[in-house]
């Protein structure tokens, strides 16, 4: 009997490297991402582009210490083809969208650039805590060749964190499968410490940066490859590697009927009664999962 081997597909897998004060995050989407992106019929293009969207938000999301707290990614361009992408994360669930000009898209050939895509954007992180804690956000150009590049920028930038990103997607007839590691270096220790001292020519963290840049993007797909072995595959020779498991990624759209009863129920009844059809009803879709809400009016 062949015993199954655990590959943490849509799940997060948390681990450090105490004598580097180095940590990271891994994940590889695999139903999760297919169910996100059959709310849409997305060409090659977007799919792809939206299935690392999804990674880098779960990689990211995946830092809060706060479980309640949530993490959205939103990138938007001024007269790009891609008009809007979004994906937030918050506790395991995930879900992602992305609104684009089919027609200018075609014109672009099979595998566009980014700047081909966004054109002059900018990609804004906010990180929206609990219990009082407020939020904060980031914002960064639009630039590189990828948008794990843009999110590295982000952290060099806005929180000083020198910071490396992997992804990958692959999409054929057999669904999507997409991931991707994220590894930092907190120079004084891993959690909760100043972080003043943290640069990006640390000894320390060059050699987890070569070592982490050594993922290949076919490591990051491969549904025989589990996400543990990936990363004892990069740092077997370091003296500890502590692996936590983290939590399962679903699709985790919130839209509900009474959420948008609610909004709705704001604007003045002159507006609403705009919204009403011939039947006296607001109809309300979803842009994230493609449900229609009947609401009464």
């Amino acid at each position: 009997m062949t015993q199954q081997v655990e590959t943490f597909a849509d799940r997060l897998l948390g681990f450090t490297i105490p004598g580097r004060d180095a940590r990271g995050r891994a994940v590889r989407l695999d139903r999760t991402v297919d169910a996100i992106l059959a709310a849409h019929d997305y060409p090659p293009a977007i799919t792809h582009l939206l299935a690392e969207a999804l990674v880098l938000a779960a990689l990211i999301g995946g830092l809060l210490k706060d479980e309640s707290g949530q993490l959205t990614m939103q990138a938007q361009t001024e007269g790009g083809v891609v008009r809007l992408l979004v994906c937030d994360y918050r506790d395991g669930a995930l879900r992602g969208y992305v609104d684009f000009d089919r027609e200018r898209l075609a014109e672009l050939g099979a595998n566009p650039s980014l700047s081909a895509l966004f054109g002059k954007g900018y990609l804004a992180i906010t990180f929206d805590m609990t219990e009082g804690r407020g939020r904060y956000q980031g914002v960064v150009p639009l630039e590189g060749e990828s948008l794990a590049e843009a999110c590295e920028s982000y952290f060099a930038q806005s929180e000083q964190v020198p910071t490396l990103i992997r992804v990958a997607a692959r999409a054929d007839h057999g669904g999507c499968v997409s991931g991707g590691i994220l590894v930092q270096h907190l120079a004084d220790g891993e959690e909760g410490r100043e972080r003043l001292h943290a640069r990006m020519d640390h000894p320390e963290w060059e050699h987890v940066a070569v070592l982490a840049g050594s993922t290949r993007h076919e490591e990051l797909v491969d549904p025989g490859l589990s996400l543990e072995a990936l990363i004892w595959r990069l740092f077997h020779e370091e003296s500890e590697v502590r692996i936590r498991t983290g939590p399962d990624i679903v699709r985790g759209c919130r839209c509900s009927a009474e959420h948008y009863e609610q909004v709705i129920g704001r604007f003045p009844e002159q507006d609403r009664a705009d919204m009403r059809d011939a039947d006296g009803k607001i109809l309300v879709d979803c842009a994230f999962c493609s449900k229609v809400f009947e609401i009464e009016a």
